[in-house]
């Protein structure tokens, strides 16, 4: 049986490595990908004990979450069903339509975590909430959380009577950003956080050396200068200390004689407050890797990491935190997050 943690406050129990479903959408975010080839990655991951599935009406326009939902069928009862709903549909219909739009695309009568995709702060708080309200109560959720909401988001919602049993945010070796306040108070709260981009669009595999390897549409992060094709943020980056950090990072997991992502994802997994962690795979294959982050019988973490490591880990990667600050926005310099 693989190890379970609890979300928040919720009865959800799930899989330390949870199953990100945004690439079975291709396009051109990922490329082709074979409707075969998604069904295969969701059986794989049910067989290895995954039973979070992450998906989003924005994945390809309900295509990620029509393809997962043909892959459940018949399997249903083994999976955690999370889906989001799009900031631009925060009213109160807007919210009920979406959700019944994702079931039917899910072919399922209940989604277990849906998530608020991002704050729109043009439509009260009260009345998402409401909305919300009215979908658990007629057993069409089960519990509901949020994404990319920050300290003052998180406050306000709360107050006025949200549920939260999670919020999803970027987070990994390299985008450490929630640490200074949003990670402290989903712990103070008892809010859960799952990781997205722990890999970090592949950095964290080791398999990119210079920033000149990274591929055009996986350098627009504020990792990279403004100067780079595609970015939306005005920064000069921090090339050089992302790659030092990444070359002390694999010297690390050299030592330690484990594979660099396997690393990156039990720094994740050591730390409080994260019951899953969100990674995306397009093949069977690239499953059975990302459960290597827990141990040969799946059931801990497979890279026990001492106190002493994940200290080194903390201090090779300082700099990039340092420089990033702490707007957690992997994309932009201001503004989406409150």
């Amino acid at each position: 049986m693989v190890e379970k943690q609890r979300i928040g406050n919720s009865e959800l129990f799930a899989s330390r490595v949870a199953l990100g479903c945004w690439v079975f959408a291709g396009g051109p975010e990922w490329g082709n990908q074979k409707e075969e080839d998604s069904i295969a990655t969701v059986h794989a991951a049910l067989d290895l004990g995954i039973n979070l599935f992450d998906t989003a009406p924005a994945y390809g326009g309900g295509e990620s979450e029509r393809i997962l939902g043909l892959a459940l069928q018949g399997r249903r009862d083994e999976a955690l069903i999370g889906t989001k709903i799009s900031s631009s549909h925060a009213h109160k219909e807007g919210i009920i339509a979406s959700c019944e739009e994702s079931l039917s695309l899910l072919k399922t009568d209940r989604i277990d975590l849906i998530q608020i995709h991002w704050a729109n702060h043009d439509v009260p708080f009260e009345e998402t909430i409401e909305a919300l309200h009215q979908l658990k109560a007629d057993g069409k959720i089960r519990y509901a959380g949020v994404c990319n909401f920050g300290v003052n988001d998180m406050s306000n919602y709360l107050r006025k009577g949200g549920e939260m049993v999670s919020n999803q945010l970027p987070y990994s070796l390299l985008s450490r950003a929630i640490e200074y306040t949003i990670l402290p108070e989903c712990r103070q709260r008892d809010v859960s956080v799952l990781p997205y981009s722990p890999l970090l669009q592949g950095l964290l595999t080791g398999k990119f050396k210079t920033a000149e390897d990274v591929p055009t549409g996986r350098s627009r992060t504020r990792h990279f200068s403004c100067d780079q094709p595609g970015v939306r943020h005005s920064e000069s980056g921090c090339e050089s200390e992302t790659f030092k950090a990444l070359s002390d990072i694999e010297n690390i997991a050299s030592e330690a004689g484990y594979f660099m992502s396997n690393l990156a994802i039990s720094w994740l997994l050591h730390q409080p407050g994260i019951p899953s962690v969100v990674m995306g795979a397009r093949t069977p294959g690239q499953v059975e890797q990302n459960m290597k982050s827990l141990s040969q019988n799946m059931k801990s973490l497979s890279v026990p990491l001492s106190t002493e490591e994940l200290n080194r880990l903390n201090l090779v990667t300082d700099p990039v935190k340092s420089i990033l600050g702490s707007n957690p926005d992997l994309w932009q310099s201001e503004g989406r997050y409150n």
